[in-house]
């Protein structure tokens, strides 16, 4: 695959790059990149983020790059998910993981990190780079970064809240990642990161692949930042419920039209007519009538 198509495939993902010059340079000189993705076990996961997660991910192996996912079950303690019950939170992490595999994912370059786990064993690098990162930045810096928790820099937040973007922050640098592949609401910190590069005059900056937050599939009036209504669509839902996918549009009890379906319908068509397209690449057919009706039947002739 070349270095172009490998580019095309891997800014596909996102609504916003920075930079793509970057971007194109790492694809050129690096044959494997470091994807860094991450997910805070909090919940039951909605359909579009089991989706997207899935199609963003074997686009980037796709293309040559690994995937480092990084399960932050420290981070849901520290924002207070599952009611700060860390073994709650690491049952939710496998239970996210599984749907994962249940919706296709290729795990053939993708490595699933737990960061209790990760940041235990490897102490001694992981808390000198937070400890680094709080040092050089000032607290409204750090509070504008709260969006990536689902909060804002007015809500009243606890000292571990604060300290939650700093150690996201590092875990850029502590996973050695080369490209950050996150939603828009996590922008602030992965620009902290690259901020943190200039200041320390790091080179190779990491690369923000931002894509649009997967949200969408919920009811549009129940949405809200951080976290989602009793109508949102998840991946355990009842038939009565995910009839409506199938469907795509509003139903009698209020569902609005998919506007996720340009990303995720669209998506496996492509694929699908790619597929078609391979298959009328390997024979060659043509198209006889039959005696009973104009529907054709299918003749293939061997070379």
């Amino acid at each position: 695959m070349s270095v172009e198509e490998r580019f095309r495939i891997v800014r596909s993902i996102g609504e916003e790059c920075i930079q793509e010059e970057e971007l194109l340079n790492l694809l050129t000189k690096k044959p494997q990149p470091i994807c860094y993705d991450g997910f805070e076990p909090s919940g039951r996961m909605h359909i579009a983020q089991g989706v997207m997660k899935t199609i963003n991910v074997n686009k980037l192996t796709s293309a040559g790059c690994k995937v480092k996912i990084w399960i932050a079950d420290w981070f849901a303690q520290l924002n207070n998910k599952m009611g700060g019950d860390l073994n709650k939170i690491q049952v939710v992490g496998r239970y996210l993981i599984e749907i994962w595999k249940a919706t296709g994912m290729n795990l053939e370059n993708v490595e699933f990190i737990w960061s209790s786990e990760e940041i235990n064993s490897r102490a001694h690098e992981y808390w000198p780079i937070v400890m680094d990162i709080a040092t050089r930045n000032k607290l409204p810096r750090i509070m504008r970064c709260c969006q990536i928790m689902g909060r804002t820099d007015q809500d009243e937040l606890t000292a571990a809240q604060i300290f939650y973007p700093c150690m996201q922050c590092a875990d850029i640098f502590f996973l050695k990642a080369d490209i950050c592949q996150l939603g828009m609401d996590q922008r602030k910190v992965n620009v902290l990161a690259r901020e943190y590069c200039d200041d320390t005059k790091r080179k190779n900056k990491p690369i923000i692949l931002s894509h649009r937050k997967s949200g969408t599939l919920c009811f549009l009036h129940t949405y809200k930042t951080g976290g989602y209504g009793e109508d949102s669509l998840f991946g355990d839902c009842p038939p009565r419920r995910c009839h409506v996918i199938t469907g795509g549009g509003a139903s009698s009890w209020g569902l609005p039209t998919l506007i996720k379906k340009q990303y995720i319908f669209k998506e496996r068509e492509r694929e699908r007519e790619k597929e078609r397209n391979n298959e009328k690449n390997n024979k060659k057919t043509h198209m006889c009538p039959v005696s009973s009706g104009s529907i054709p039947t299918q003749v293939t002739r061997r070379p």
